[in-house]
């Protein structure tokens, strides 16, 4: 230790680590975002540790973590020749619980591979495994992601909130009339699951009404609704300034007042800031969803028959066809009065 004064005392400035701690959450951006609510408790239990954490999107990741690593063959080598005493793997991909299983640890938790089998590390993880497997076990789940990756890890689950910074200075230029409350419609969920869409003329329907009321419109989305937001734009006078880079991206959500969307990473950026929300749901179990009291989930009139399916099966009916404008109107005005 060469920090010391004259007197030969260690610098009072000095503020060492007692433990390392490794958390393994790969996955999509919004299932990141959604587990940083563990790191309000893991540093109010080990105030002094040093907290890695091995993502795909390390840019979301709050100055909470010490060493925010990408998962790259430069970093997975390091981190095999390492010790941690905590490491929690929150992700059951078969490279995620392969890792978790090759790095020591004095603790591990949440998941591994055994013999090429992904398995919980012991009973904490059991039932998230189960609802990962079986849809019967998904659909009975009453707890929260935030509950159950809490209780994996040994803790209960009390409020601890989102942790999202958003350092984007760009866009300060918008034209966005912040005189008028703002309404983000994010008109998107992914190409995977088109289950989830609402139908163009819904979207320029609500656009329209929110305007007639006196808000502020933004749509929202990526790259795969660039072509549909220039036309919603075009339809309704709502405001739309393009496809932008994640933080970016943020940084146009955290000018919104309340954001509509579906199931999505836009839906974690919208709680992640504090933004009330009204949020679409019809293939997931809503118990699942933490939005801590900013707004409210709203379902088809007609239950969803494609649980958990990407496409959707029902030869009888498809449910987001049965979830009218009105409803959504009506929440956005009850959330966010004018």
């Amino acid at each position: 230790m060469h920090c010391v004064d004259e007197k030969g005392d260690v610098c009072p400035h000095y503020d060492g680590t007692d433990t390392r701690i490794l958390i393994i959450k790969l996955g999509a951006i919004g299932d990141v975002i959604r587990t940083t609510p563990l790191l309000h408790k893991l540093k109010e239990v080990h105030p002094r540790a040093r907290i890695f954490w091995l993502t795909l999107t390390p840019e979301v990741l709050p100055s909470a973590v010490d060493e925010k690593l990408d998962f790259s063959l430069k970093n997975i080598v390091a981190l095999r020749s390492m010790h941690f005493d905590l490491l929690y793997n929150l992700d059951k991909d078969r490279e995620a619980c392969a890792l978790a299983d090759q790095i020591s640890a004095t603790t591990k938790k949440g998941f591994i591979l055994k013999d090429g089998i992904i398995s919980p590390t012991d009973a904490s993880g059991e039932a998230k495994y189960l609802t990962g497997i079986f849809d019967d076990a998904s659909k009975a789940n009453t707890k929260t992601y935030p509950q159950e990756i809490f209780e994996i890890c040994g803790f209960s689950f009390n409020g601890e909130r989102y942790l999202l910074e958003n350092q984007s200075t760009e866009g300060a230029g918008w034209n966005i009339n912040k005189k008028k409350r703002v309404i983000g419609l994010n008109t998107g969920c992914g190409g995977r699951w088109t289950s989830r869409l609402w139908d163009d003329k819904n979207w320029i329907g609500l656009a329209k009404t929110l305007k007639r009321k006196g808000y502020e419109v933004v749509l929202l989305g990526g790259e795969q609704e660039h072509k549909k937001n220039l036309t919603f734009a075009r339809a309704t006078k709502a405001k739309y300034f393009g496809h932008f880079p994640l933080q970016q991206f943020i940084g146009l959500m955290n000018r919104c007042d309340l954001v509509v969307t579906s199931v999505t990473m836009a839906m974690h950026i919208t709680i992640g800031l504090g933004k009330k929300i009204v949020l679409f749901n019809n293939i997931f179990n809503k118990n699942e969803f933490e939005l801590y009291g900013l707004g409210t989930i709203l379902e088809p009139e007609l239950p969803c028959r494609c649980f958990y399916q990407p496409t959707c099966t029902n030869p009888q009916y498809r449910c987001m066809n049965h979830f009218p404008v009105k409803r959504v109107v009506e929440a956005c005005e009850k959330l966010l009065p004018i």
